[in-house]
């Protein structure tokens, strides 16, 4: 009997990878499709600032095919509620059941995740949750996959570290604080070859650029007004 269907929530950087990579060890999902999100102004993958070719080009290397869900530059959160809504009820209606997410630790995220998903009748798969991020990185490493960072925090990271290869120097440089796998946001990947790619997607670097962010309005007057983030612009290479 073949495993459920499910569609994968695709980041493009080293966690989605790993999960999938995990889902198909253990053959207990077979994964159809993958769903991601995109800037519709910049057409770019949301916070990781990957171009859309290069995120096709991911894809077609890994053989699933890619599902699109573009949003606004800066939706409020309701409107982004309403779109998602809207997008897995259509994945429900073509038989979709399953879902998976490459999360490891974050329990109010986790517990947002299923409480969307229960209003359609799609239950989450978390196939790397509370796994050592530390060691899931070795492991990621170990096995071939290769990526690089291509968007980190300003406040933990210099600029020189956009752009870094995911290796074991890698791992002895992250300043402290820093979750290895950059769970807490401090650090997005994109992951351009390994073991589920039958081909690595070739790029060029094209620079890295500095951006900032509105931050929530808190009521600590101490907290800061804006977030910054380092960008690694890259570009397919033909």
């Amino acid at each position: 009997m073949n495993p459920p269907k499910a569609y994968l929530n695709w980041s493009s950087g080293k966690d989605s990878t790993m999960a999938l990579y995990f889902i198909r060890q253990n053959n207990q999902f077979l994964v159809e499709k993958l769903l991601t999100t995109v800037n519709k102004k910049f057409n770019r993958v949301s916070m990781h600032g990957l171009h859309r070719n290069l995120l096709e080009a991911q894809a077609k290397a890994i053989g699933i095919p890619l599902d699109i869900l573009e949003v606004s530059e800066t939706p409020t959160m309701e409107a982004y509620n309403e779109l998602m809504k809207t997008k897995i009820k259509k994945l429900h209606a073509e038989g979709y059941q399953h879902t998976i997410f490459g999360d490891i630790f974050l329990e109010d995220l986790r517990k947002y995740r299923e409480n969307q998903l229960a209003t359609v009748g799609i239950q989450a798969s978390f196939p790397l949750w509370k796994k050592d991020t530390r060691q899931l990185l070795n492991e990621f490493i170990s096995l071939g996959f290769k990526a690089i960072v291509v968007c980190c925090q300003a406040s933990s990271f210099p600029k020189s570290f956009c752009g870094r290869m995911l290796d074991k120097q890698f791992l002895r440089d992250l300043p402290k604080g820093v979750d290895a796998c950059g769970e807490n946001g401090e650090f997005h990947t994109f992951c351009f070859d390994g073991p589920l790619f039958s081909n690595p997607v070739n790029f060029t670097k094209k620079g890295v650029i500095y951006k900032s962010y509105p931050a929530p309005k808190l009521q600590d007057k101490n907290a800061p007004k804006e977030y910054g983030f380092w960008y690694l612009d890259i570009e397919l290479a033909s």
